[in-house]
């Protein structure tokens, strides 16, 4: 489970609902995860993260294990995160569709082609296309990231003792959906190349837009899903790659539409799903200080018209992840005349909800940067209200995340 937290402070709170799971036999291994853009704008580093994890971990007994991840870590930004971290999400989106040559294209097919131009995996609805047009464009698509990810990957093994470490790969934040077949010979590539995966981080079809429900075709999801299940079975077995391969959902946090398939699903084939809800935890910051009343209500509201302000600036580097319509967001003078009760209650995911807002709700999600500009004053302020801001924290992710994807 991944249990991001923007500004550091609610370590606590999450590895409590993950320990209330595990008392009742859900068992979750958290994975405090924070990329190399967040740490930028919050102004913390890797060594915060680990000093978060290890303080609750401590505090409340933990004796499970648990991880610190370079979240969506390259070759550029990957050294800050070395002394601190045991889990690395090896982000290779930026390599896919960019060329290799043409010679090593053609040694891929010559490998990897089959007679009759399938290959055919028991439990899979269809064959794996394996022909020489399927594998070219499949080449096209995924070669050079593959390389890239070796790269990385013997980078960080020759910094840090491989055995010691989680490598997930991740290809989520790209326009086009892998596809179990892609998922088949990415898997298998980076099998060659003695990357021992052990999560994997697809596009999916349909949109996983940020703090909000999955947009897109439910049984097109299922069926795709449950076929990528199959395809890590097989890649288990027959590639070698690790017994704990899974797959990871990014962005995962809130699609609440999604939780009882992929629940259904992973008890099916008996796997293991990671799940990363990094952005939902400061989203239920504002909701407790929101409630708090006061000051704290003062600062949401603060934080609200400068996101209206400043939109365009916010959201740009989320765009292929939110979607909002300006038409549905309140002025900030209207969000002003309201209360602490209604403010939460707009920013709160609860569907049903009358005054549930998911655009102010997706706008809030990628404004962590104001209150992160706040500095010392905003992380007082969640101090000073932790005891009505952990129970959200806590509620937020055993409630609406663990119990709906894990309990049958």
């Amino acid at each position: 489970m991944g249990t991001g937290d923007r500004f550091g402070r609610q370590g606590k709170a999450q590895l409590q609902a993950i320990m209330e799971a595990a008392s009742e036999g859900v068992e979750l291994t958290p994975v405090w995860n924070k990329s190399h853009r967040e740490h930028t704008i919050t102004g913390s580093s890797p060594a915060d993260t680990r000093e978060e994890a290890d303080a609750a971990v401590k505090e409340l007994g933990w004796t499970g294990d648990y991880f610190v991840d370079a979240d969506h870590i390259h070759l550029a930004n990957v050294e800050p995160f070395l002394p601190y971290c045991d889990f690395y999400t090896m982000d290779v989106a930026e390599a896919i569709g960019k060329p290799v040559p043409r010679e090593e294209t053609e040694a891929f097919i010559a490998e990897h082609a089959t007679p009759g131009g399938v290959i055919h995996l028991p439990g899979m609805d269809s064959p794996i296309p394996a022909g020489e047009e399927y594998l070219r464009r499949f080449a096209r698509q995924y070669l050079h990231a593959i390389n890239e990810a070796e790269r990385l990957y013997n980078h960080l093994t020759s910094r840090v003792d491989p055995s010691r470490i989680v490598i997930e790969v991740s290809m989520d934040e790209v326009d086009i959906p892998q596809s179990p077949a892609d998922l088949y010979f990415i898997l298998k590539l980076l099998a060659e190349k003695n990357i021992p995966v052990q999560t994997v981080a697809p596009r999916f079809s349909g949109r996983f837009n940020k703090g909000v429900d999955y947009v897109g075709d439910l049984h097109k999801f299922e069926e795709e899903f449950e076929q990528d299940l199959v395809v890590l079975s097989h890649a288990r077995a027959s590639f070698g790659l690790p017994e704990t391969l899974k797959l990871s959902i990014h962005s995962g946090s809130d699609k609440f539409s999604l939780y009882p398939l992929i629940g259904r699903l992973i008890r099916k084939y008996d796997q293991g799903i990671h799940l990363k809800t990094a952005g939902t935890t400061w989203l239920e910051e504002l909701i407790g200080l929101a409630l708090a009343g006061g000051a704290a209500t003062d600062m949401v509201k603060h934080i609200y018209a400068e996101a209206i302000r400043r939109m365009n600036e916010l959201t740009a580097p989320y765009a292929e992840v939110i979607d909002i319509d300006v038409s549905f967001l309140p002025s900030p003078s209207e969000f002003n005349q309201w209360d602490g009760e209604h403010i939460a209650s707009v920013l709160r995911h609860e569907p049903g909800h009358p005054a549930f807002n998911p655009h102010v709700r997706q706008l809030m999600h990628v404004a962590y940067k104001v209150a992160a500009e706040l500095g010392e004053e905003y992380l007082k302020m969640i101090g000073q209200h932790e005891g009505i801001i952990a129970p959200q924290v806590r509620e937020n992710l055993l409630e609406r995340h663990i119990r709906r994807l894990f309990y049958s």
